[in-house]
């Protein structure tokens, strides 16, 4: 004997409903880390910027001024928030060797002629090969003297200059004596037309330059605020009074780090407005709409519908259709003589009539069969083709029906 039967379907309904249910998840979920990933990256990636915890990174001096009661933005766009009272802020500009004049334009143009402190890059670093977060080997190089945008002057030069072992540079700007101890024994020293030198360096240059006009300043040596400013207790009080020193010259009342420039921004988009509010509540209600489709599409009632023939084959179709002719051609009265006639035939037949008899005959024949209480068959045969309308037609013609039925005891 055969075994049981095996199943007829060709897959689990349960099976593919998951996986249905994790390609729809996986699909949303991929589209709103596209849409949200530079907001969601925690951005300790070992780089030159104010949430890198590496080396040439900025937290540290972050964290120092948010503990010392700040007021710190890790600013994401290009464009300054609009504050409903007067409020400057110090925007602090951390570019890299490879960002170009242009976005450092679009930049400074967003903080709407706000103080700006441009801090150089020097250090060019790899990813550690083992530890997460860490910058592997680096080694100092100059940025390119067209770093910065015309808008806002040029820098003649950006060199590494050497020092004597404990030299200091000495500035005051900001109510205040600022001394920035030279620690290694080389710093890279700027030389900008149009600024005028707030920190000089002991041999020609600046380290710290500022254009009066606009209140954009330039540090040239970032290891006076990065986090290798912090490996003593020292450089640290040091790198805190020189970012103080500069809000304080500023005028300004906070600090924003941008990171746009790092590739962190938060850019306007259309992917984006779809996951941030208000238009949230408009992707969850898309999101429910699909599912309750997809809900509906799975939980239909009964097997799928076959599609039907246009014309059905069988007698009662041709029938049905040959008096739905007759019908919509307005010619039912036509027909009368010959219903007459297929009724006269059938009862001669099935009650074998005498042969040779002619209609008149014939309907006489029939009516001694009748038991004489309804309409006689000879005279519903007369007046039937002389209807004047299909409700007399019909009367008649049922009575017809209705004597044949009798004598022949069939439907």
């Amino acid at each position: 004997m055969s075994g049981p039967a095996a199943n007829d379907g060709g897959f689990n309904p349960r099976l593919i409903a998951g996986v249905v249910a994790i390609g729809v998840i996986a699909f949303i979920a991929l589209w709103a880390l596209i849409a949200l990933g530079p907001q969601l990256s925690s951005g300790n990636d070992g780089g030159g910027h104010a949430l890198s915890k590496a080396a040439p990174g900025y937290a540290g001096i972050v964290d120092l001024l948010e503990r010392s009661d700040a007021v710190i933005d890790l600013r994401r766009s290009e464009e300054a928030p609009e504050y409903e009272e007067e409020w400057r802020e110090l925007l602090v500009l951390t570019p890299t060797h490879s960002t170009k004049p242009d976005d450092l334009a679009r930049v400074i143009k967003g903080h709407r002629g706000g103080p700006i402190l441009i801090v150089l890059p020097k250090w060019q670093t790899g990813r550690h090969p083992e530890k997460a977060g860490w910058s592997g080997n680096g080694f100092p190089i100059a940025p390119s003297p067209k770093l910065l945008p015309p808008t806002i002057g040029s820098i003649d030069k950006i060199a590494s200059e050497p020092h004597a072992r404990g030299a200091a540079a000495t500035g005051v700007f900001g109510g205040r004596d600022v001394t920035l101890p030279l620690r290694g024994l080389r710093a890279q020293v700027v030389t900008a037309e149009g600024y005028e030198t707030l920190i000089g360096f002991p041999h020609g240059g600046a380290l710290l330059a500022k254009r009066p006009r606009d209140d954009i300043y330039i540090l040239s040596d970032p290891d006076f605020i990065n986090n290798l400013a912090f490996s003593s207790r020292d450089r640290a009080r040091t790198a805190a009074m020189l970012v103080d020193a500069v809000a304080e010259d500023a005028d300004a009342d906070g600090l924003a780090f941008d990171l746009t420039l790092n590739g962190f921004g938060s850019q306007r988009s259309l992917l984006r407005f779809a996951f941030v509010p208000p238009f949230i509540g408009i992707t969850l209600c898309l999101i429910a709409a699909g599912l309750l489709a997809l809900w509906q599409a799975w939980m239909r009632f009964g097997p799928a519908l076959k599609p039907a023939r246009a014309i059905a084959v069988s007698k009662a179709a041709l029938i049905a259709n040959s008096a739905d002719l007759i019908k919509q051609a307005r010619r039912e009265l036509d027909g009368a003589d010959a219903y007459v006639r297929s009724q006269r035939s059938a009862i001669a037949r099935r009650l074998h009539a005498p042969g040779g008899l002619d209609e008149a005959a014939t309907d006489r024949w029939i009516d001694k069969h009748l038991d004489g209480h309804g309409a006689l068959f000879s005279a519903l045969a007369r007046r039937l083709p002389l209807a004047r309308n299909t409700h007399e037609f019909l009367a008649d013609a049922q009575a017809l029906h209705d004597i044949r039925k009798d004598l022949l005891r069939d439907s």
